[in-house]
């Protein structure tokens, strides 16, 4: 037994991983829903172990990323993460738009008028950037407010920074920070411990989502699922582009990433996989100022996987009542869809508010999201992959820009 938990442990993460999703597929479409919902249990550990170690992880992680840069290069960082956020969600509409464009998925189906959606309130860009400052700091951390906790942790952060260049509380803040990164190295090896199940939590999270799903559904609306996995592969090759324009290294990137990226597929939880998205950002060597403020703020707005999927979404329900987008529908999608990815991050139920927000905004009829919702889980699976996937790409790219940025610096230094 020992011998078998050796070979383990120190086998690959990702060919695990990669096993456990194919024998999931297959015991999930074997063995149904019976089966499905006695493994059920070991995929909600996983999600538990998961959110478990996000509070403590983003908060000292974060801590840790900030002390070791300036408030100076923390703005422009932020400047950068932003641009970068808003610039691919447009681009992911626009690419959304081409493909569906392209394979007109939904043509010749018919709405069924009965057919209903029960649709959460949009609380509005302005609720949401106040929901950005928690009343309670302890009610953020309880509800996992996860912008409320990147608040928190920037706000203690910066301070922790100053105080440490002061004069009368230096040595003090000093020890503080030590505790701090102390925490953050015990939390990284509680996480070392997780990522050893998480193969085994991922097995039962697919063989859970495949019996539930089943064949019937995938067919029934197989055109719709294949038309928006052909436009999350175009987007990953333009990823590709954009690092490679950047100088960042592919090979590694993926080796490092596609762990993260598996688990998102299976989770279908962009926070749920942030654990294991920090950690994979600290083994490609980047900065924790970097990563630590990019990673965990993009898991909750930078959907780029949602863009694509209110894109084609859109396409499918216009073809659907049989009245295809013209340009001018198409530019107020990609307007309207990029600010609504963003001003409804960390709502539940945000991607049925996402698509619902926009529909009603360009004409498209409430009731065409009801046929969606049986691909739901589909859908999501590779959606949320991509919105993982960009998160790592932004920070790659922007750690990249700031090591370039600090050669070029010390370049055009004077010499003494």
């Amino acid at each position: 037994m020992k011998a078998l938990w050796q070979a383990y442990t120190k086998s690959s993460l990702i060919l695990r991983v990669t096993i456990a999703l194919v024998l999931g597929v297959v015991v999930g479409l074997v063995g149904g829903q019976d089966v499905a919902d006695w493994l059920a249990p070991f995929g909600d550990l996983l999600l538990r172990l998961l959110k478990f170690l996000i509070v403590p992880i983003v908060l000292f992680t974060l801590m840790v990323g900030i002390n070791q840069a300036s408030a100076g290069s923390m703005g422009r960082v932020g400047r950068k993460v932003f641009v970068y956020y808003i610039g691919t969600s447009a681009l992911a509409i626009a690419v959304g738009l081409a493909v569906a464009s392209l394979f007109s998925p939904g043509s010749g189906m018919t709405l069924d008028s009965s057919a209903e959606v029960s649709v959460p309130e949009n609380p509005g860009i302005a609720q949401v950037l106040l929901g950005v400052v928690p009343d309670n700091i302890i009610g953020a951390f309880a509800e996992l407010n996860l912008l409320g906790i990147i608040f928190t942790a920037i706000v203690f952060g910066i301070a922790l920074l100053k105080l440490r260049t002061s004069e009368s509380h230096g040595a003090l803040a000093e020890q503080l920070y030590r505790v701090i990164e102390a925490l953050n190295e015990v939390t990284l090896k509680v996480m070392s411990g997780v990522l050893h199940y998480v193969p085994i939590g991922v097995f039962a999270i697919v063989a859970g989502t495949v019996a539930e799903q089943g064949m019937e559904t995938l067919l029934s609306l197989g055109d719709m699922v294949l038309v928006l996995y052909i436009a999350l592969g175009v987007h990953l090759l333009l990823y590709c582009v954009l690092m490679g324009a950047f100088g960042v290294k592919l090979r590694r990137f993926f080796r490092e990433a596609r762990t993260p990226m598996a688990t998102a597929f299976a989770t279908q939880s962009s926070s749920g996989t942030l654990p294991l998205t920090l950690d994979a950002a600290r083994r490609m060597g980047l900065s924790r100022g970097v990563y630590g403020f990019s990673l965990p703020l993009g898991a909750t707005i930078n959907m780029d996987g949602a863009a694509i999927r209110i894109a084609i979404s859109a396409v499918f329900a216009a073809n659907v009542i049989g009245a295809p987008l013209d340009f001018t529908s198409m530019l107020e999608i990609v307007l309207i869809g990029t600010l609504v990815s963003i001003g409804t991050a960390g709502v539940p139920g945000a991607g049925i508010i996402m698509i619902a927000t926009v529909f009603s905004q360009v004409g498209l009829p409430i009731e065409t999201v009801a046929l969606l919702t049986a691909i739901d889980a589909l859908v999501g699976m590779g959606c949320t992959a991509l919105n993982v996937t960009g998160d790592m790409v932004g920070a790659s790219i922007i750690a990249r820009s700031e090591e370039d940025g600090q050669r070029d610096a010390c370049v055009d230094a004077p010499r003494s």
